[in-house]
């Protein structure tokens, strides 16, 4: 982990920074109260400002990270420097779960997208958890599947599906997680391109071509109000 974090910039304590972790996290939300706080002993809180580097490809993983405010992205950069999306993190999610199971170098960067807070728990304290509580083995399992499925959906579209029907069927997607027409597009259109495996410049005119058409009204960079949903499942 990088030395550029903040400590102590929250105006919860520490202590309720890391219940408030454990509490919302799936892998450990089934555990009881008392099971949590004998998990919350064994985890640190951490800051970071919008635009630090929460760790490198690699670096050694320190272990587990659970966010707990704001967002993180984790991406990857190939042998010219271009960058490839890989997940967007929010409060409740977790990354470097695999070096829980083996001593692991990670393979991509997280990022700051905002003032973010995190718990941390190093992969010993996480493997005997692991011991003492097999229920989370079962939730990492789940968390592992639904990831992996995410993983070969995004892989297909961007194989087997125009760059069109792709940012058309994000939008649809993002109504659903969103429930409502109205959405706010969870990242940059920078990112947006990089997680979708076009350009910037092509995401921005595929939205005017879909505002144009009447299925959609962009009404900030990120804010977009989708008029006609079946248009865009037909995309």
């Amino acid at each position: 982990m990088t030395n550029d974090r903040l400590c102590g910039q929250s105006t919860e304590s520490p202590v309720d920074v890391k219940k408030m972790c454990i509490s919302i996290v799936p892998i450990f939300n089934h555990l009881s109260p008392s099971e949590m706080s004998d998990i919350v002993k064994e985890s640190h809180s951490v800051t970071y400002r919008r635009g630090q580097t929460i760790y490198r490809a690699g670096e050694q993983s320190e272990g587990l990270y659970i966010v707990h405010k704001g967002r993180v992205k984790i991406y990857r950069l190939s042998e010219t420097g271009k960058e490839q999306l890989v997940r967007i993190l929010e409060p409740s999610d977790f990354t470097g779960e695999l070096s829980l199971f083996n001593e692991s170098i990670h393979d991509a960067y997280a990022e700051a997208l905002e003032q973010v807070e995190l718990c941390v728990m190093a992969r010993d304290d996480f493997q005997k958890f692991l011991l003492k509580y097999p229920a989370i083995s079962l939730k990492v399992l789940t968390e592992f599947s639904s990831r992996l499925a995410k993983t070969e959906k995004q892989a297909a579209h961007i194989a087997m599906e125009s760059v069109e029907t792709r940012i058309a069927l994000y939008l649809a997607d993002q109504v659903e997680q969103q429930k409502s027409r109205q959405i706010q597009l969870p990242m940059s259109r920078r990112d947006l391109a990089s997680h979708l495996g076009t350009t910037p410049e092509t995401v921005s005119r595929k939205l005017t071509d879909f505002q144009d058409a009447g299925w959609i009204r962009q009404t900030s960079q990120r804010a977009i109000d989708v008029i006609d949903l079946d248009a865009l499942l037909l995309c």
